[in-house]
């Protein structure tokens, strides 16, 4: 990367001050905490630069010659590259400490229980936050069926040698391109492919807990009898489903359908139809209509327990259900 630099992105500012005081109320608002030595104050010179687009965020942070520490809040739910340009980052993700410099980045999941980033003075960074909503669907797309639970990255990436080092200068001459006027990244098409891009090279190049599953080789088509149970099950997503009437739709006996369902589509059929509800609800969600609430949409979908559906809602797709609903009102 670069030993130096000037500030990038000086036109898309978000944020500058020599204030400390400034500067942590302005991240406070962020859900992040400040930190900051009282008589390293005086050398404080925060740069906040960047683009907020629908599913990511691209942008310039430093501080100066001041060593500054900055720590997500767990309200966060979103994943946050860091790729130092020059000097060096101490990253504590969970239980791991990275020690981050041009050759070496981090990212953390909002998983991640503790997560903090000593910059230390004179360095500077590109960031890069993706929604836990983006990602979560950009998986689902590849896997076939939304994920279970979160996606966790191996907090370290090489950005010396390999994939880290090509996703680290694709983002780069993203980030050059937004320098120019008349950037492509402006055009509302360009900017969906980007993201969905900067998703997919991260899912699968980077290693997480389902690097796995997605390195499996394509699966057969479906026998009959889990074709029958699919059917029935996604006719049937608002009924009191159980198993006994899923194998009666197969019209095949229970451990014969289990042993089919897993090969085919790697999980139980239970587990299967809690995925469909999900996906289900959450395309609902999505489509709602203005007067809709968050637990009719749910309940349509066969959800009786609320408490346990929001929960479970946020751990898949990064947000609550009130926010995937706001965000279709917002768009009205």
């Amino acid at each position: 990367m670069h030993t130096a630099c000037a500030p990038l992105l000086e036109h898309l500012r978000i944020f500058h001050s020599r204030n400390a005081e400034e500067t942590r109320a302005f991240l406070g608002g962020k859900a992040y905490r400040f930190d900051i030595e009282r008589e390293d104050a005086a050398n404080l010179d925060a740069r906040i630069n960047g683009v907020y687009m629908s599913g990511v965020y691209v942008g310039y942070v430093q501080y100066g010659d001041a060593a500054v520490a900055l720590s997500p809040g767990r309200e966060r739910s979103d994943y946050w590259l860091q790729l130092p340009l020059n000097g060096r980052l101490a990253a504590r993700v969970g239980r791991e400490r990275v020690a981050c410099d041009p050759t070496r980045g981090a990212i953390a999941s909002p998983a991640h229980e503790a997560c903090s980033f000593r910059s230390d003075p004179g360095s500077a960074r590109i960031q890069v936050a993706l929604s836990g909503a983006a990602v979560a669907g950009q998986l689902g797309a590849l896997l076939g069926e939304p994920p279970p639970a979160p996606v966790v990255f191996v907090p370290a990436i090489d950005l010396a040698g390999g994939p880290g080092r090509s996703l680290s200068r694709c983002i780069l001459m993203a980030v050059a391109d937004l320098e120019q006027a008349g950037s492509v990244l402006w055009s509302a098409a360009t900017v969906r492919a980007f993201e969905q891009f900067l998703v997919t090279a991260l899912l699968e190049s980077h290693r997480h807990n389902y690097s796995e599953a997605l390195g499996r080789p394509g699966r057969s088509i479906s026998p009959r009898d889990v074709k029958r149970a699919v059917d029935f099950i996604e006719a049937n997503l608002e009924e009191a489903i159980d198993l006994a009437s899923i194998v009666a739709a197969a019209g095949v006996p229970g451990r014969t359908l289990f042993q089919h369902f897993r090969d085919c589509r790697g999980v139980a059929p239970m587990q299967y139809l809690r995925n469909a509800r999900f996906r289900r609800v959450r395309q609902a969600l999505l489509e709602a209509d203005p007067e809709e609430g968050v637990t009719a949409i749910a309940l349509r979908c066969g959800f009786t327990h609320m408490g346990r559906f929001a929960v479970e809602y946020r751990r898949r797709f990064g947000e609550s259900p009130s926010a995937t609903l706001a965000r279709r009102r917002r768009r009205d």
